[in-house]
């Protein structure tokens, strides 16, 4: 039994990776809560393997204290113990050693005989049965899982954001569980990609997002849809990006459809481009292949913010770029035949060179730019023709950089006086007066307009009726006929029931329904 005992734990801990002395001290765990839920918690016991033998000695822990002062179970008093015929202390510890296999019953019965009134403690080889070992199993298996456990985050813990390869052994709630060798992965649902899918046996690659020590199932967390692999992959395609000739700066995905990286070059004489994308195509089209068919693009990268983001939205050609600083914004200018290609299949090419770049874009086509451009040349017209000016004083404003009214606004008199034209100092204070004054007169009829609106909004429905032109009492009351209260009404109900009802010419009820339409329509914008 000893000599079994000894290679049990050895071959335990070859097969599950575990260190003997972590076994032996799960062992010795397990006896001992055993061993505390059969005699009692409040018990002091003090569990030992015992190398000799090969088994755990179990020993209960009692305190010498003073008389009538003894806590039953842990303590005893002088005069006890030196009944007991121990020379004991006041202070001292007296260990007494639990017999609980059934061998050592004779050895039990002894120390029962001895010392039972003093410890009170039966044979224990006759309390430790089915529920004491069974406690016991638990406790190893569960100091066993978590040595397992342990094992795994320490071997994987350094591997984070590498490429894992596995075998799918089966799926909980549609996440796939795959066995990577030494330990059991996931693949969550979120971290799939929906095109793809898989059987038990099949061969995956994946991405090693996250180790979660807590984790109750697997530890270990995979992805096919983090942009790292995708990087991981050009990494091990492109010995060039492994020896860190060529560096990937960025990169942006949407797993299955479509993916964009951007590529530098440390090296004047290679292309980044060309490195990744290989000899007729091969490197990039491995990649391709493991993503199942993701399309994926490779642009240089710039240092010049607006070059990168141009290179981004290829293959869109760009006319024309408007950098927000501030707003860390771009506002890209495109030929109309090209807005299309540059927005993409539902924004996907905008919204992926956005990512990349890490700029917010919007697109314009050059016909919506040039009309946005003559409203706001206009504007500037209306609003510096009270200061004497004309349009075409508007367009050389436009040219110089002041673009809209409030810019004028705000604009430094000293600045404004030296464009040609302007007149000066004095004509550049009337031209800063002007577009404040037009901006007053703005927010006050945007003002009016919205409290009309509410006034409007706020009316009952026969009240509403009577703002439409052509309506008075008189109509509201032939249209109450019909069940008509409201603007509304007017132009749910069909014509026909309205003139039936009421007698109403339908051509007169036709031009009143248009009206009503106008009104709402009115109301609404505002």
């Amino acid at each position: 039994m000893e000599a079994k005992l000894d290679v049990v734990l050895e071959q335990v801990g070859r097969d599950k990776n575990i260190d003997k002395t972590v076994l032996l001290s799960a062992l010795e765990q397990a006896i001992l809560t055993a061993a505390k839920k059969t005699f009692g918690m409040n018990r002091e016991m003090e569990a030992k393997y015992n190398a000799e033998t090969g088994s755990v000695d179990l020993f209960l822990i009692v305190n010498v204290v003073e008389d009538d002062d003894a806590i039953e179970g842990r303590e005893i008093t002088v005069s006890d113990a030196h009944k007991a015929g121990l020379e004991a202390e006041l202070g001292d510890e007296l260990l007494f050693q639990i017999f609980y296999r059934a061998e050592d019953a004779e050895r039990a019965s002894e120390q029962d005989e001895k010392f039972g009134a003093l410890i009170d403690l039966k044979a224990a080889h006759k309390k430790f049965g089915r529920i004491a070992a069974q406690t016991a199993k638990q406790v190893i298996f569960q100091r066993v899982r978590e040595a397992e456990r342990d094992n795994v985050f320490n071997e994987f813990k350094d591997r984070k954001g590498e490429l894992i390869t596995g075998t799918v052994r089966r799926f909980e709630r549609g996440a796939l569980v795959v066995d990577c060798g030494k330990a059991e992965a996931v693949l969550p649902m979120r971290e799939q990609v929906p095109r793809e899918s898989y059987r038990v046996g099949d061969a995956i690659k994946a991405y090693l997002l996250d180790i979660d020590r807590n984790a109750r199932g697997p530890q270990i967390i995979l992805s096919r849809a983090h942009k790292g692999m995708l990087e991981k992959l050009f990494e091990q395609e492109v010995p060039e990006i492994y020896e860190k000739i060529v560096r990937i700066e960025s990169s942006a995905r949407e797993p299955g459809a479509r993916a964009k990286i951007a590529v530098s070059s440390r090296d004047r004489d290679v292309d980044p481009v060309g490195a990744c994308v290989g000899m007729k195509g091969s490197r990039v089209q491995a990649v391709v292949q493991e993503l199942r068919g993701e399309k994926i693009d490779i642009v240089p990268y710039d240092d010049d913010p607006a070059r990168f983001v141009c290179n981004a939205i290829a293959p869109a050609e760009v006319s024309r770029v408007i950098i927000d600083a501030e707003g860390h914004r771009m506002e890209l200018i495109v030929p109309d035949d090209k807005l299309s290609l540059a927005i993409g299949k539902k924004g996907q090419n905008v919204r992926l060179a956005s990512q990349l770049t890490g700029w917010r874009i919007d697109i314009h086509s050059e016909s919506k730019i040039y009309e946005l451009e003559r409203r706001a040349r206009d504007h500037i017209a209306a609003a510096i023709h009270e200061a004497g000016f004309d349009q075409q004083m508007a367009d050389m404003l436009f040219k110089l950089g002041w673009r809209s009214i409030t810019e004028l606004a705000r604009a430094s008199i000293d600045e404004l006086a030296t464009a040609q034209g302007v007149g000066g100092v004095e004509g550049a204070r009337r031209i800063v007066e002007s577009c404040r004054g037009y901006m007053a007169g703005s927010r006050k009829r945007n003002d009016d307009i919205r409290r009309e609106a509410e006034r409007r909004s706020s009316l009952s429905g026969d009240q509403q009726l009577l703002e439409i032109d052509g309506v008075d009492e008189d109509v509201v009351n032939v249209l109450a006929q019909a069940n008509v209260h409201s603007p509304e009404d007017l132009i749910r109900t069909s014509i026909e029931q309205i003139a039936s009802t009421t007698g109403i010419d339908m051509g007169d009820l036709a031009k009143l329904r248009q009206r009503a339409l106008s009104w709402l329509a009115e109301v609404s914008s505002n």
